[in-house]
């Protein structure tokens, strides 16, 4: 789900992190069909107003039913409808009306991250268009390159399953730094050259390769280490 901070200069933040840790911690993290959530604030993307709020799913099933839970863990939370509305009207001052809802289904070219520490992480994210070239090549990229490079900390492949454009392919990567990210091409570089020794069965490799996608567009965001579940 994206989300934008409101610009309503009368809105007071001081308390963003307190109000939505309170959420996080009575609704959230016991809510067992939620297995994953995280928050990602705007760092180099065309819009600095959003928020990324990621929510992981076992199935589809588990979104309806996960939104049941969350009722019942509210009113539990805030038995006190004054209190609650009160709550959720302080809650809701931080955004804006608008918002856009994406689902995604992973794939299996994943290398997790650890996101719990004390430190925010980056993370670069490449929405790709689907290309002519399936998958092909894939693995054997992910295998000697992706998962080789140090400085990549997490990585994360998604592909579209509901929601405006069904070209969509997602590559998410975690790094420690900014800087770490320019690093990491420069790691790649060394990496595909290692294993491609072959310049001509490189280039034959990245002829195919490179049609898995067609253009791609680039985002950096950083999350929230007190709102990871």
């Amino acid at each position: 789900t994206t989300v934008h901070r409101s610009s309503d200069p009368n809105v007071d933040f001081s308390d963003w992190m307190k109000t939505e840790k309170e959420y996080f911690d009575k609704v959230t993290m016991k809510n067992d069909l939620i297995l994953g959530y995280g928050v990602y604030f705007h760092y180099f993307t065309p819009d600095d107003s959003e928020v990324k709020l990621v929510t992981i799913y076992k199935n589809w099933e588990d979104i309806n039913n996960a939104s049941e839970v969350t009722n019942k863990l509210i009113v539990e939370a805030w038995p006190n409808e004054e209190e609650r509305d009160a709550f959720f009207d302080k809650q809701a001052s931080y955004y804006t009306n608008h918002h856009s809802d994406e689902i995604y289904m992973t794939t299996r070219y994943s290398k997790p991250a650890k996101l719990d520490g004390d430190k925010p992480l980056i993370f670069y994210v490449k929405v790709n268009k689907r290309g002519s070239g399936g998958g092909s090549g894939w693995n054997e990229y992910f295998e000697n390159v992706t998962m080789k490079n140090d400085y990549i900390k997490g990585y994360y492949t998604h592909v579209h399953r509901w929601g405006a454009d069904s070209n969509e392919m997602i590559e998410a990567f975690a790094f420690e730094s900014l800087g770490d990210i320019e690093k990491s091409f420069e790691e790649d570089d060394r990496l595909i050259n290692e294993h491609w020794s072959d310049g001509d069965k490189r280039k034959e490799f990245f002829k195919g390769f490179n049609k898995i996608f067609a253009g791609h567009g680039d985002y950096i965001y950083s999350n929230v280490p007190e709102l990871v579940k």
